[in-house]
């Protein structure tokens, strides 16, 4: 097992921060959630950098308990409660995702909102080359992760319930301006890449003008796998999604064939041996996907698309190193985070000077 699936892999005892007064937790599951019988144990999932999770174990079976993180938040970050919202909605066109179970809005509980959904054993793949498995699991693997995005803007957002979930249109212009702020509210030193990119950025926005559910952090560890068929059994983590541009969702999908090693241990694709291990290589990947979903001329303007998506990752990453600072953190290896802030940056910066 690599490093980084070790480091993510499993569970671990609940971290000071997090800790959760059990017998209030155990007496509200047990009259609100049908079924729930005796809470015999929790612990804390290891992997993550957002919101904590957990494994309930109860007399009645496992469940899974997600929370926004203590302390001082940024605005509209931690959504427990979207995140809920968009499960239950494609729990029921039986898009891949945990059944969701109940929401919980009464902060007394545990100390934040929280919400209580189905276990799904599984694998999670956190080393994108999949190393235990051989060429033709890998190439379904890929194949399975693409059509499940492709399905997902697909979907017809108005006819799930979904109209109001985002603000169709002005995607591009509203994420600049939201991830910029958050960005300035993490800041913990100049980046001039991040400047220079929160500057051109705005000025540069393709036309097109699409709508789709977008997961907003779609990638190949925030996905359970079917323990031995090269089939999704759940997409997780939606905390970002929203109603936003298909392509801003897949491009930042295809970060994973353009990230070398940065500093929070994420090993991309980039000069890796494609066809020896039998992973499709970027063009064949959007081919598939244009094929999916329609769109016959292709992605144009990906430069714009590629820059926009690591100043994302890099703003996101920033404001892990707030909560570093914070002392909120919610993963051990936080703290890496900070290290990543600046060649992403810097990545995003190259894209921009090259469109």
């Amino acid at each position: 097992m690599s490093e980084r699936q070790e480091q993510n892999t499993g569970l671990r005892e609940v971290r000071t921060a997090h800790r959760i007064d059990t017998g209030r937790l155990e007496t509200y599951l047990i009259s609100h959630l049908e079924g729930f019988r005796a809470l015999l144990s929790i612990r804390q999932f290891k992997g993550g950098q957002s919101n904590p999770t957990y494994l309930l174990e109860a007399q009645s079976g496992r469940y899974v308990l997600r929370r926004k993180p203590p302390g001082k938040l940024l605005k509209s970050a931690h959504a427990v409660d979207r995140e809920f919202r968009i499960i239950s909605a494609l729990y029921a066109t039986g898009f891949p995702v945990p059944r969701p179970y109940l929401l919980c809005e009464d902060g007394d509980v545990i100390g934040t909102i929280f919400f209580v959904m189905e276990f799904i054993a599984g694998r999670v793949f956190w080393d994108l080359d999949m190393p235990d498995l051989d060429r033709a699991a890998r190439s379904a693997i890929y194949d399975e992760t693409n059509d499940t995005i492709a399905k997902l803007h697909n979907l017809d957002y108005s006819g799930l319930g979904l109209a109001d979930y985002g603000k169709p249109g002005n995607y591009f212009s509203r994420q600049i301006s939201r991830w910029s702020g958050q960005y300035r509210a993490s800041e913990t030193g100049v980046v001039d890449a991040m400047n220079a990119l929160i500057r051109w950025l705005p000025e540069n926005i393709p036309a097109d003008d699409s709508v789709t559910i977008v997961h907003g952090d779609y990638r190949l560890d925030n996905m359970i796998l079917h323990p031995t068929e090269p089939r999704v059994l759940a997409v997780l983590d939606w905390e970002l999604s929203t109603l936003g541009h298909p392509l801003a969702d897949f491009t930042y999908h295809l970060m994973s064939w353009q990230m070398p090693k940065i500093g929070i241990g994420s090993v991309g694709l980039l000069g890796m041996p494609l066809a020896e291990l039998g992973i499709p290589d970027e063009e064949a990947y959007i081919e598939r996907y244009c094929r999916q979903t329609g769109r016959s001329g292709g992605i144009p303007n990906r430069n714009f698309y590629s820059a926009f998506n690591f100043f994302r990752l890099a703003a996101i990453l920033q404001g892990i190193a707030g909560r570093v600072r914070d002392g909120t953190a919610s993963s051990d290896h936080a703290e890496l985070a900070v290290q990543s802030v600046r060649p992403l940056a810097e990545i995003g910066l190259k894209y921009m000077d090259e469109s």
